[in-house]
């Protein structure tokens, strides 16, 4: 029976985490050319004053969408009325989007007097309603197992985009006109989710004709707003350096932390995808047999835990070649902060996983508090840090610090409620420091490169022979079940 928990689990995984795994591959690698040619073809100022519009609008965003996601999918797939609940949640996502589309303005006026950042944000802003509506309509896909739809949907804007960047190699556009063809492409995608990406339980006219009062906005929030917390966090976690940075350093400083955050971006991406069809057979197992549930996590931890490690020795030892080549000699030093932004992503995905579980255990409560005391200390640690320095590694060494208390409570958690033990969660830590450190003293024997190559070659043989002998073990047992029966 266990044997084919596994098996239908890691199938329903692979069927739709590959999908999302290869299509953002290639939606960042479009992606990535096209804030490329942005960041060579523009001077530094109107990059970072585009980059500071951005900002702002994924500040907002965080809050625009009341960070429901998880929620929804956990409501949809216990709730016998499906039509019912997906049109009240998404004529709810659009006045929402509209009420922050208007904050995001105001924000912009109170927080810079730069007119090319006021502007921007008028058009750029209009995102945070685009988003509500795609939002709605990813989780839907979420639950429904039909993560496809939205991967193939948000691939056909990636191409889009990268045209547009194209534009720049025939013709210097202004930045402004560059954001408004964006937007223009991005209603584009809109429609394309509307009319093809909805698994067919999305009616306008239905969702028109809904009627929804205020009564029922504040009954929703206040029964979870730990959700709207958790949501709105991990994008403020990120984007709120990019504000203290412009009000404290430079612009330069601006760009080198928004390149470092792209590249720790597209690393975070295989895990961001594998959870999201983690996440509903943690709920679904969960429900059914916590014991379940508990083997799932375990052998999925391992795998974030050797992923974390794989995308920091990699930007470790190749960043100083590749930043400098992608984006110009005028980002010569930015590796340097890449490389302090990347000792997150040691503990990020093994992160994103426990936090996954105490949601999908239905303690999104204190995964919210949590993250608030992770959020406090971040700023704590910022300001701190800024009144004794000013640069750039101030925010870098606060997010983790920050995310690794985050991580510890998060462990302690766990341990209370017998999900992991205390050796485990030392294990995790010994390990982890003790491969960093070994690889650091590494590069300083050996070439980088050539320990990078050895390094994965030994782990993969290693990790191999673990799941052989796994493997062995099951199919044994098996084996044995058979004989017995007979």
């Amino acid at each position: 029976m266990l044997q084919q928990f596994y098996k239908k689990i890691s199938g329903s995984i692979f069927k739709n985490s590959a999908w999302g795994i290869f299509s953002n591959i290639f939606q960042n690698i479009l992606f990535s050319v096209f804030f490329i040619v942005v960041a060579r073809k523009y001077s530094t100022d109107d990059f970072a004053n585009y980059i500071l519009a951005n900002t702002l609008y994924s500040f907002v965003v965080a809050f625009s969408s009341l960070g429901l996601g998880q929620w929804f999918i956990r409501e949809l797939l216990t709730t016998n009325n499906k039509q019912i609940l997906i049109n009240k949640f998404f004529k709810i996502q659009i006045y929402v989007g509209i009420f922050f589309y208007i904050v995001n303005l105001i924000i912009a006026v109170l927080l810079y007097q730069n007119q090319t950042i006021r502007t921007l944000s008028i058009f750029i802003g209009i995102n945070v309603i685009f988003d509500n509506v795609i939002y709605v309509i990813k989780y839907i896909n979420v639950a429904e197992e039909e993560q496809k739809k939205s991967f193939i949907i948000l691939t056909i804007e990636a191409v889009l985009k990268f045209g547009a960047g194209c534009l720049l190699f025939i013709y210097p556009i202004p930045i402004v006109y560059l954001s408004i063809i964006l937007i223009l492409l991005r209603f584009v995608t809109l429609n394309l989710f509307i009319k093809i990406g909805s698994s067919n339980l999305v009616n306008i006219k239905a969702i028109l004709q809904t009627k929804i009062d205020w009564s029922e906005i504040k009954k929703l929030l206040i029964s979870n707003w730990s959700f709207v917390v958790i949501g709105s966090i991990s994008i403020i976690y990120w984007r709120m350096g990019n504000i203290l940075i412009s009000k404290i350093l430079q612009a330069q400083d601006v760009a080198n932390y928004e390149i470092s955050f792209k590249l720790f971006s597209m690393a975070e991406i295989l895990p961001v995808i594998v959870s999201t069809s983690i996440y509903p057979l943690l709920v679904k197992t969960y429900q059914d047999n916590q014991e379940k549930t508990i083997q799932l996590f375990r052998r999925a931890f391992m795998a974030y835990a050797l992923y974390g490690i794989l995308a920091f020795t990699f930007i470790y030892c190749f960043s100083d070649v590749i930043i400098p080549f992608l984006f110009g000699a005028k980002y010569l030093n930015t590796s340097m902060y890449c490389k302090e932004m990347f000792l997150t992503i040691l503990i990020f995905p093994t992160a994103l996983l426990q936090a996954n579980l105490l949601v999908a255990m239905k303690m999104e409560k204190k995964d919210m508090w949590l993250n608030l005391i992770s959020l406090a200390l971040n700023l704590i640690f910022s300001f701190t840090g800024f009144y004794f320095f000013k640069s750039l590694s101030v925010i870098n060494f606060s997010i983790f610090l920050s995310f690794g208390f985050f991580h510890i409570l998060q462990d302690a958690l766990l341990i209370k409620r017998k999900i992991i033990s205390a050796i485990h969660t030392i294990s995790f830590y010994l390990a982890t420091i003790s491969i960093i450190i070994l690889f650091y003293w590494g590069s300083k024997v050996i070439n980088q490169y050539l320990l990078f190559i050895c390094f994965w070659i030994i782990a993969t043989i290693i990790v191999g022979i673990f799941i052989w002998n796994m493997y062995k073990e099951n199919f044994s047992k098996k084996i044995k079940l058979q004989f017995y029966k007979r």
